[in-house]
C-alpha cells in the first residue's frame, strides 16, 4: 500500500457509504450548493441485501425531491394492495392516492442506490466507488476532520472536511471510531431468508404471519418478486444441518402451503441469501466534525421493512442540520430522528421477538401503522428541500 499523506480537495463534506442513505444525503446537500465528496466501499451498481419495500414515506420523499417518476420508470411493479395474512385470515389495505403518492415501490437496490447516486451526481456531488475508510482524521482539539481514505488502486489519501458523515451500514467504521454509543438497544432479532422468483403475479404485497414464522411477497422489478422466510434465530442455526433452501421451503410451507406450492411452478432468478439477524439500536447521532445517517446510525430488525423509509427520512433532516452547521441544528436532527424512530424501534423489537399470538400481533401492527402515518404527516408537513442549482461534478 504507497501512503500519500494529504490530498489538495478538500469538501465541506465527506459522506462514507454511498447507498440510500449516503447517496440522499449527499445529493441533499449538494443541492443546497456545498461541496459534497461521497465514497463507498462497493462498485457502482452493486446489489446488498435488503426487504426492499419503500412504505408510504420512503415514496412520498422521492416525489418531493422530483425523483419518484424517474423511479417508476426504472421498472419496479406499482404495489397498489397490501394484504396481511393472519392465519388464515386475509386483510386487503388498498393504497389511497395522497401526497403525491399513489402507489409503492419495492425497487431492487441496485435500481433505487443507482438512481439516488446519479441524482447525487447531477446535483454536483462528487461518488467514488470501490473506495474504504482506513481511519479518521482529528485536529489537535480532537475534532473530527477529515478521513484516510484506501481507493482501488490500493493508494492512502487524506482527505479533510469539516463534516464527516457516516452512512457506512450496521457495522459503520465511522460510527466505530468515533465511539458512538448506543443509547437505545432492542431485545429481539430474528433470521430471514430471501430469494427471487419469475413467474409469480401477486396482486400487490403480501405479508403472513404464523406460529412465530412470517413470509411475504414483494413485487421488485421487472417482475420478479421477494420470496422471504422469517423464523427466530435458533431455527435458522438449522441452515448448517439442513441447508439454506430446505430450512425457507420448511418455514413457507409451515406459514402457508399454498404458497410453497406455489413456487414450484416458478423459477428462482438467484441463489437464496441468509440474514442471521442483529438487535436494533439507536447510537447518538452526532458529535464534533461528525454525524450518522440510515444503518451507521438507527437500525431495526427487517421485519417491519422501514429501514429504506427511515434512511430516506434522515437524509433530509441531517442534510438540514449539516446546512446550518451549529451544534443546536445537529441536536435537532436527532431529537427529530429519535422522536419519530423510537415508536417504531419499539413496536418492530415486539414483533421481531416472535412470541406472539394473531391478536398481539394485529396490536403490534395497529401501533406500527399510527407511527407510519405521523411520520408521513410531518414530512408531508416540511416544507420542499431548498435545491441550487446543479453544478457539473469534477
Amino acid at each position: 500500500m504507497t501512503c500519500i499523506p494529504s490530498t489538495a480537495e478538500r469538501p465541506d463534506v465527506l459522506v462514507i457509504g454511498a447507498r440510500c442513505a449516503g447517496a440522499a444525503t449527499a445529493m441533499l446537500l449538494a443541492r443546497r450548493g456545498l461541496k459534497v465528496l461521497a465514497v463507498d466501499r462497493q462498485a457502482y451498481g452493486s446489489d446488498t441485501l435488503s426487504t426492499h419495500a419503500l412504505l408510504r414515506p420512503a415514496v412520498l420523499q422521492l416525489a418531493r425531491w422530483g425523483l419518484l417518476d424517474r423511479l417508476a420508470a426504472a421498472g419496479p411493479t406499482p404495489i397498489r394492495r397490501t394484504t396481511f395474512h393472519y392465519g388464515d385470515e386475509r386483510i386487503a389495505v388498498d393504497i389511497k392516492a395522497a401526497d403525491g403518492v399513489d402507489a409503492l415501490y419495492a425497487p431492487r437496490r441496485r435500481t433505487l442506490d443507482r438512481l439516488l447516486v446519479d441524482a447525487a451526481r447531477d446535483a454536483g456531488a462528487q461518488i467514488r466507488f470501490e473506495t474504504r475508510v482506513v481511519d479518521l482524521l482529528r485536529d489537535g482539539d480532537g475534532r473530527i476532520a477529515g478521513a484516510l481514505l484506501c481507493g482501488p488502486d490500493g493508494r492512502t489519501t487524506a482527505v479533510r472536511a469539516d463534516l464527516v458523515i457516516g452512512a457506512d451500514g450496521v457495522r459503520s467504521t465511522v460510527a466505530r471510531r468515533v465511539g458512538s454509543p448506543v443509547e437505545h438497544e432492542g431485545r429481539a432479532a430474528g433470521a430471514v431468508i430471501y430469494g427471487y422468483w419469475k413467474g409469480l403475479e401477486p396482486d400487490g404485497s403480501h405479508w403472513l404471519f404464523r406460529d412465530g414464522l412470517t413470509a411475504g411477497l414483494i413485487p421488485t422489478d421487472n417482475g420478479t418478486v421477494c420470496v422471504f422466510a422469517g423464523m427466530p434465530q435458533a431455527r435458522f442455526r438449522a441452515v448448517g444441518r439442513q441447508g439454506l433452501g430446505a430450512v425457507y421451503r420448511s418455514v413457507l410451507a409451515t406459514v402457508d402451503p399454498h404458497l410453497d406450492a406455489l413456487l414450484t411452478q416458478a423459477a428462482p432468478v438467484e441463489t437464496l441469501r441468509g440474514f442471521a439477524g442483529i438487535r436494533g439500536f439507536l447510537r447518538r447521532a452526532h458529535g464534533p466534525g461528525w454525524a450518522l445517517a440510515g444503518d451507521a446510525g438507527y437500525f431495526k430488525d427487517p421485519i417491519t421493512a422501514h429501514g429504506i423509509s427511515d434512511a430516506l427520512r434522515d437524509a433530509e433532516l441531517l442534510a438540514e442540520a449539516a446546512a446550518d452547521g451549529r451544534p443546536e441544528a445537529f441536536a435537532r436532527y436527532q431529537a427529530q430522528r429519535d422522536q419519530l424512530s423510537l415508536p417504531v424501534l419499539e413496536v418492530t423489537d415486539a414483533i421481531a421477538r416472535l412470541d406472539w399470538d394473531l391478536p398481539a400481533l394485529k396490536d403490534h401492527h395497529a401501533r406500527l401503522s399510527a407511527a407510519i402515518k405521523h411520520e408521513t404527516a410531518v414530512l408531508a408537513a416540511r416544507p420542499a428541500p431548498a435545491c441550487a442549482p446543479a453544478v457539473a461534478a469534477e
